[in-house]
């Protein structure tokens, strides 16, 4: 048994020595070749019992260098987000392009010149490194103009680090700005997802001493709108919630009139926060307090809202409402509201909601029509339930997959 051992030993050392003397790009090449050499090796210098011992050790060995490779993890923001570099390369500076921009441009241009030139070069990385050669020119200062042609070229093509280094520069400057411009910056910061430094930005807005960089409420209502598009839940609106009724009493205490907009952000806030109470007193403070009054949205938010809580009661009253004011209801609305009935047992009035539905030209979802079969089933009106898929397939309202789906419903209530 030594004696093996020794030979195996010998023949293992010598494939290894053999294996270090060859050159990476022929030991690539080689790999089955030595491969097989080390399987004769194994057979020739070991017994049986030995020899089933390497197999099984390669098989694991195989089996972890898989589970390495092929990780079911999920992997990190910082890989995430090299792989994201990797696949999209940063882009390269045409020359060509950038060179024919500047040789247009007369010998002492002004800050109009140059920003009629950034908005007709249709490369936004040319235009960037425009703007940044232009500051280099003798005689020459950035005004509003470029300043905001800039902005929204990068920010349109989203190339918002090198928008940063622009607003860096708007920031320095205390005397160059105005509202539409830092409008611009927060736009294009809050739809990049960068909440902190577009409210920084306001703040700088609100404390400026150039009263032409004072926010209006055309600033609010892009931070409103902004702050509303982030709640993924109740939990999470209610938390921005806060925030908004914090800008709605500073925009109040400034002077600022709220419009529509505003109170329906307000609205829409409290909705999703799941405050319907408090949406309702917006609602009716609308026209004595703020002296403006409610739109067809208004009432889209506040029925969706009633319809979640179940209060069909009051969700109709608001419905008539609407409609006696020649508003028609959106579709969120409608759904939300025959869902609402059917789950409260009031089935034919849902079915009725269905059908005022229809003939206003909304479109049913299909999450609709099962709950309004589901709940048929269960008040025991299996043959109404029947009735309503034929009408429902006769006036092609559902396709085919959808009426199937809502026929299993139906066999499996029965």
């Amino acid at each position: 048994m030594a004696a093996t051992r020794s030979a195996f030993m010998s023949s293992i050392f010598r494939i290894a020595t053999a294996r270090s003397l060859i050159s990476p790009k022929a030991r690539v090449s080689s790999t089955n070749t030595f491969s097989s050499l080390f399987q004769t090796a194994i057979e020739v210098s070991t017994p049986r019992s030995f020899h089933s011992l390497i197999a099984s050790t390669r098989i694991s060995v195989s089996l972890s260098q898989t589970d390495a490779h092929y990780s079911t993890t999920v992997p990190t923001r910082s890989l995430r987000r090299r792989i994201s570099k990797r696949n999209n390369p940063k882009p390269v500076l045409d020359q060509s392009k950038f060179q024919e921009t500047v040789s247009k441009l007369p010998p002492r241009f002004t800050p109009e010149e140059l920003a009629d030139a950034i908005t007709l070069q249709e490369d936004p990385l040319v235009c960037f490194h425009l703007f940044n050669w232009a500051s280099q020119q003798p005689r020459f200062k950035h005004e509003s103009c470029t300043y905001h042609t800039a902005i929204r070229k990068l920010g349109a093509a989203k190339m918002y680090k090198e928008m940063d280094d622009v607003v860096n520069q708007v920031l320095s400057v205390r005397h160059v700005g105005s509202e539409n411009l830092y409008n611009s910056i927060l736009y294009y910061f809050t739809k990049a997802g960068k909440l902190i430094r577009a409210v920084n930005i306001f703040r700088h807005m609100a404390n400026s001493k150039n009263l032409e960089c004072r926010p209006t409420i055309r600033a609010y209502h892009i931070l409103f709108k902004a702050l509303l598009g982030q709640g993924n839940n109740s939990y999470t609106s209610h938390m921005y919630m806060e925030t908004i009724r914090s800008l709605f009493r500073q925009m109040v205490d400034s002077g600022i009139e709220p419009d529509v907009f505003a109170l329906n952000c307000l609205v829409k806030g409290y909705v999703l926060s799941l405050h319907v109470n408090d949406a309702l007193r917006i609602f009716h403070q609308m026209g004595v307090v703020y002296n403006c009054q409610p739109n067809s949205f208004t009432y889209d938010y506040l029925i969706h809202g009633l319809c979640a809580q179940g209060r069909t009661v009051n969700a109709r009253e608001l419905l008539g409402e609407m409609k006696g004011k020649g508003f028609v209801p959106n579709g969120k609305s409608y759904n939300s509201l025959v869902s609402a009935l059917a789950l409260s047992g009031e089935v034919d009035d849902a079915v009725s909601c269905l059908w005022e539905m229809v003939e206003s030209g909304r479109v049913v979802d299909l999450i609709t029509f099962r709950t309004l079969v589901a709940e048929s089933c269960r008040k025991g009106k299996y043959d109404e339930a029947r009735r309503l898929l034929g009408t429902l397939r006769e006036k092609k309202l559902v396709d085919r997959d959808s009426y199937d789906k809502l026929m299993n419903v139906l066999r499996k209530d029965l």
